[in-house]
């Protein structure tokens, strides 16, 4: 009978067999110890230095993993000093570590978008599964993907080659399949018993109902115009974002129990006090309807219309008096759709008066090109000075000439006028395009920026009253882009879902590892041109409100899709590096210094990227200890060591047999499985029965083949790894069989 000891860890009892380490004590008693570099399956090594524990007059920290746990030790595995040990090896792991956690695209979407995610998965025809990954992120991809400046693609590498990928258009192909099939609603939590008031129903509003919904609260959403979807539907023209697109992505939000209540205006129809009393949490997302005036004699005649308000009169159906000569003030993507629409209403010059240079112009580059197509006249460096008129109805504008001055702290040149120089322009009506403000008429009581938004947390949203939050255009900085809104209400959600449970939460922003890149970084990538999306020519498009896009057959999605470089690891969701370093609080920017050149080496089914590599030796133990192969090992000495082949090999050219156990076992995906169907050979996958030592039962494998060579040997439980010890005998069996067939 093995003698037991006892010793006390975080405080808890514990008896364990004498000999068992500190490591195992605490595992098998539902404590966790962190380690990077440990595995039941071979023997102790410690590189990692994670598992430190602090041990009760004891001067050293301790590593769980290798210490034995002695009779009467009182053991801390959380104390400050163990913390701060764990924070600095952390950092010191993650300031070698060089690789993407998650692809720049995704990084630079406001709501976190995986877009390498589901372009992957268009790229492989498994569109519903495309859209369920967008659909975590935001529950309007048809509407968004047709109207989005698309800050992903602007962060997408592809263009260090030639051109980013279509990020944007391949979503709102995705969600357009969906919405045409057996359309994708996400599960929705059981009933809190919560109440959550939303006011505003823009893609904000919406899109924080669907995320709360969700999790199992009550929503409802009170708008003041006839129909949801705020600047979606009143600031977007037609020929952009078709209505009945956006209605079937609304009626999907609906049919997940949201309800949804319009013609309802704060004071007219409710007070803010009532919906605040009548609900466990209020989010105001009311956006900004405002024109905002440019300060220029004469704007108050008759014919001078703000951007917002000219759009939405169109799209309500009325008709604005804009006659034939028309000049909209400024360059952004208001402008664009005002100018845009006006063409398209009949007038027949139209001219778009921008004080800065079209290299200045914040408005998408596609837009500044259609609307040129379409016969717009643009007026740089010009500024309006005064709105002429005659019986109080505009009829010019006199511009003053500018030039852009020396660059400010920015690097920004600002426009300065040319003294004594002007130009008139005899105009029938002025569009003006300048930006947008919040009318919070009736929503009293919260604090107020100086810009007259509403003061809110940006990481938890929380305004100045108890249970009311704020999100979108109508706070902080003001007015934004849509997909912005929608990042605010994702992580809005998390905080007031926080809120109803009791908890003081608010979202806060992961770490992520990103690397740097060259065009040297991609030498096997060779130029593919982006795939075009047919659309609507200019003669035909100028005179009508039809979508402009026909959007990408399947083909030509597949196509654009496969386009992509695939930054993002693969093992992020698996990564227990990641996982720690967020929790730690790290900071690897103390311990910055030269990394390990960037080396890649992909072997027929396995790459390894010893960028990623943090030396825990797992893979190297696992080849020797387990397999009894010893196909890679540690190489070099110091802060020059890797984990390679002898002589550099390639795993090709060693004993290696791809049996993969090496890639189960990387915790920061150093080491990734390669994917067959990618390399384009017939590949057959099957499952196989078959007895190996170390089992009490038959074991269950996936083995795939190349032709008639075996290709992997993957246990039918990879995550508890079962016939690990027995995986090289598998091999040997099977191969044998092979050898017999022939």
């Amino acid at each position: 009978m093995s003698e037991n000891i006892n010793l006390k860890i975080d405080g808890k009892d514990i008896s364990v067999k004498k000999g068992t380490t500190i490591l195992e004590a605490a595992r098998a008693n539902g404590i966790d110890i962190p380690t990077l570099c440990h595995s039941e399956y071979v023997k102790a090594y410690g590189a990692c230095g994670l598992c430190l524990v602090e041990g009760e007059n004891m001067p050293k920290l301790m590593r769980a993993c290798s210490t034995v746990a002695g009779d009467g030790m009182v053991i801390s595995t959380m104390s400050p000093r163990v913390v701060r040990a764990r924070k600095v090896a952390l950092e010191l792991i993650m300031s070698d570590h060089d690789g993407d956690c998650k692809a720049p695209c995704t990084l630079a979407c406001p709501a976190n978008t995986d877009c390498q995610g589901y372009v992957g998965l268009i790229a492989n025809g498994e569109y519903k599964k495309a859209t369920e990954v967008i659909k975590e992120a935001l529950p309007l991809p048809a509407s968004i993907g047709r109207i989005c400046p698309h800050p992903c693609e602007k962060a997408c590498r592809r263009q260090i080659i030639e051109e980013p990928i279509s990020i944007a258009q391949l979503k709102f192909f995705a969600a357009d399949k969906d919405l045409a099939g057996d359309t994708y609603i996400p599960e929705i939590a059981a009933d809190t018993g919560k109440t959550v008031a939303i006011i505003g129903g823009g893609p904000g509003g919406l899109s924080a109902a669907y995320f709360l919904r969700r999790k199992g609260h009550s929503v409802k959403i009170y708008d003041k115009m006839p129909k949801m979807g705020g600047m979606l539907r009143y600031g977007i023209p037609q020929y952009r974002l078709p209505k009945n697109v956006l209605d079937k992505e609304i009626a999907l939000i609906e049919n997940m129990g949201v309800e949804l209540i319009n013609n309802v205006k704060i004071v007219e129809n409710i007070s803010f006090e009532q919906i605040k009393k009548e609900n466990d949490a209020v989010i105001v997302a009311v956006g900004a309807w405002k024109s905002l005036k440019m300060r220029v004699q004469g704007e108050e005649q008759e014919g001078v219309f703000g951007g917002i308000d000219f759009l939405r009169s169109v799209i309500l159906g009325e008709k604005p008096d804009i006659g034939d000569r028309v000049a909209v003030c400024g360059g952004g993507n208001t402008a664009m759709d005002a100018c845009r629409t006006a063409v398209r209403l009949g007038a027949k010059q139209v001219y778009v008066i921008y004080r800065r240079t079209r290299n200045e112009m914040p408005a998408e580059d596609i837009e500044i090109k259609e609307a040129e197509e379409e016969g717009v006249i643009y007026k740089f460096l010009t500024n309006p000075v005064e709105f002429t008129g005659e019986n109080g109805r505009v009829n010019g504008v006199k511009l003053q000439i500018m030039e852009l001055g020396e660059p400010d702290a920015s690097g920004r040149r600002s426009p300065v006028p040319v003294e004594g120089k002007f130009e008139s322009i005899e105009l029938d009506s002025v569009i003006m395009a300048i930006g947008q403000g919040s009318d919070l008429a009736g929503i009293e009581g919260l604090d107020l920026t100086k810009k007259g938004t509403i003061s809110a947390d940006e990481n938890s949203f929380v305004t100045s009253q108890e249970g009311v939050f704020a999100i979108g255009d109508t706070i902080n900085r003001g007015a934004g882009i849509a997909i912005s809104a929608i990042g605010h209400a994702k992580k809005a959600a998390i905080a007031v879902d926080a809120y109803l449970n009791g908890v003081d939460i608010c979202y806060k922003e992961p770490y992520f590892s990103e690397r740097e890149v060259t065009r040297e970084s991609f030498p096997d990538v060779s130029e593919i041109s982006r795939v075009k999306m047919s659309q609507l020519s200019p003669e035909e498009r100028k005179h009508n409100f039809d979508e402009v896009v026909h959007g990408y057959t399947e083909e030509e999605a597949q196509r654009e899709a496969h386009r992509c470089l695939g930054c993002g690891c693969h093992d992020y969701y698996e990564c227990k590096l990641i996982k720690l370093a967020n929790s730690y609080d790290i900071d690897p920017s103390r311990f910055a210094g030269e990394k390990k050149t960037n080396y890649v080496n992909k072997y027929e089914f396995i790459e390894r990227d010893v960028n990623k590599c943090i030396l825990c030796g797992l893979c190297v133990r696992a080849c020797s200890e387990v397999m009894g192969i010893t196909a890679i090992g540690l190489v070099g000495r110091g802060f020059t060591t890797v984990v390679s082949p002898a002589f550099a090999l390639p795993l090709d050219k060693t004993n290696c047999n791809a049996c993969g156990l090496c890639v189960q076992l990387c915790p920061t995906g150093a080491l990734q499985e390669r994917s067959l169907l990618a390399k384009q050979v017939p590949v057959k996958e099957k499952a196989e029965k078959i007895t190996c030592n170390e089992c009490d039962k038959h074991c269950t494998v996936a083995v795939s083949y190349v032709g008639s060579k075996l290709a992997r040997v993957i246990p039918a439980d990879m995550q508890s790894l079962n016939c690990v010890f027995g995986r090289k005998e598998l091999i040997e069996k099977l191969s044998k069989r092979l050898s017999d067939a022939k």
